[in-house]
């Protein structure tokens, strides 16, 4: 069936955005002992039509240590004095729920600021290099992501995932680099089994990030990674000022919608090559109508929404009520305005009426235009997230 929430205009399904070939991965961000360690967690499995990125990506790697030196050289005293201007706003919920419209539209708001694309790219020596590559390598990023119709840049805000991936710590965001090998670091999805020493190292590192960042901007932070859902306890610990926004989404369209975007990454940014969405569907379905199993890529979707919302789920009652807030794809789309007031008002963030103007043009303008993918969802798929997510399918009236 079709994704509920999808226009009939919307670009099918089964395509992608060009992803060109001199354009950069997210592994050329990284240092040359995150890149190997990154290959070798991979086994080295490199399909041969990935070489030219292979070579590209380690070329690239080692300037990012001579770089993040010269960074280190001349913003020592300006790191080491670096504060957070206001609580953090944490902008949480499953891939493809809505967390990327949710973050471009509060980040209209001149009174907040997010890390752009090319801090989390360059998360060692964005302080010395943004200002380059924002001027002369604009050109270097395609105009929409892969998989859908989202505007790209490297003055777009980004989720903080990526940085921290690129800085050394574990995340299951490396799998997009070896997506025919098993998932990686799914632990740090809930820090399920997770050592009170690497908590605090992953914890220490993401202040760090933030603390840089905020040396740019001057403003309040807000921050969208659907990795941190799971991890809403730990942050609430370490930021206890910090707001959380929380964005669901009916399952039936986050199903086909994430498979499409764990395809598009792969095929983006994979030092793999891995099968097709519309190539995996197939394997889920026989002429006499038995039931087959998941491919691997459905089941890793299936097994980490869950693996977050049970996360989630547990921790949401321990977090004031003042301080979260549950909103639906399906009503941010339909009438952004109200949404955004609501949020506001329920979060204390500011004064909702000063930034009015401006949610109420991008509304009338871009949100009208904008068009959405179609997803096709198999009686058989559904039946399984409707099994197998069956409290989320309940938690938010789905």
């Amino acid at each position: 069936m079709a994704a509920p929430d999808d226009k009939a205009a919307g670009k099918p399904a089964a395509e992608f955005h060009r992803y060109p070939w001199y354009a950069p991965r997210f592994w050329h961000g990284m240092r040359p002992l995150t890149w190997w360690g990154l290959l070798r967690q991979g086994r080295f499995r490199i399909h041969p039509s990935r070489l030219p990125n292979l070579l590209g990506v380690s070329l690239a790697t080692p300037w990012n240590t001579v770089l993040a030196g010269i960074q280190q050289l001349v913003f020592r005293n300006r790191l080491a004095a670096a504060e957070l201007h206001g609580p953090p706003v944490f902008i949480i919920g499953h891939w493809r729920s809505g967390t990327t419209l949710l973050h471009e539209l509060l980040v209209l708001d001149e009174r907040y600021s997010s890390p752009t694309t090319f801090q989390c790219f360059a998360p060692h020596h964005f302080l010395v290099t943004e200002w380059i590559f924002q001027k002369f390598f604009g050109w270097l990023i395609p105009g929409k992501r892969p998989m859908d119709n989202m505007a790209a840049g490297w003055e777009r805000p980004q989720e903080d995932e990526f940085a921290l991936m690129n800085l050394g710590l574990p995340s299951p965001y490396r799998h997009i680099a070896f997506p025919c090998e098993a998932p990686v670091d799914m632990n740090y999805l809930d820090f399920q089994d997770v050592s009170p020493s690497a908590l605090r190292q992953w914890l220490d590192a993401l202040r760090r990030f933030l603390l840089g960042v905020s040396t740019v901007t001057g403003r309040p932070l807000v921050i969208k990674s659907p990795t941190h859902t799971g991890r809403i306890a730990a942050l609430a610990r370490e930021f206890p000022d910090a707001r959380f926004i929380h964005v669901t989404r009916d399952p039936r369209a986050l199903f086909p919608s994430t498979c499409r975007l764990w395809a598009g990454l792969a095929e983006a940014q994979g030092m793999q090559v891995a099968r097709r969405p519309d190539a995996a569907a197939s394997t889920n379905s026989s002429d006499d109508g038995d039931d087959q199993p998941l491919s691997a890529d459905k089941q890793y979707v299936v097994d980490c929404l869950r693996r977050m919302y049970d996360a989630f789920l547990r921790d949401r009652p321990t977090i004031d009520s003042n301080r979260i807030i549950d909103i639906r794809y399906e009503d941010l789309v339909d009438d952004p305005v109200t949404v955004l007031e609501t949020i506001y008002r329920s979060l204390r963030l500011s004064d909702f009426d000063s930034v009015r103007p401006v949610i109420e043009s991008w509304a009338a303008s871009e949100h009208r235009s904008y068009q959405t993918n179609r997803h096709q969802l198999s009686p058989q798929d559904e039946a399984t997230i409707r099994s197998a997510w069956k409290h989320y399918f309940e938690t938010y009236g789905y």
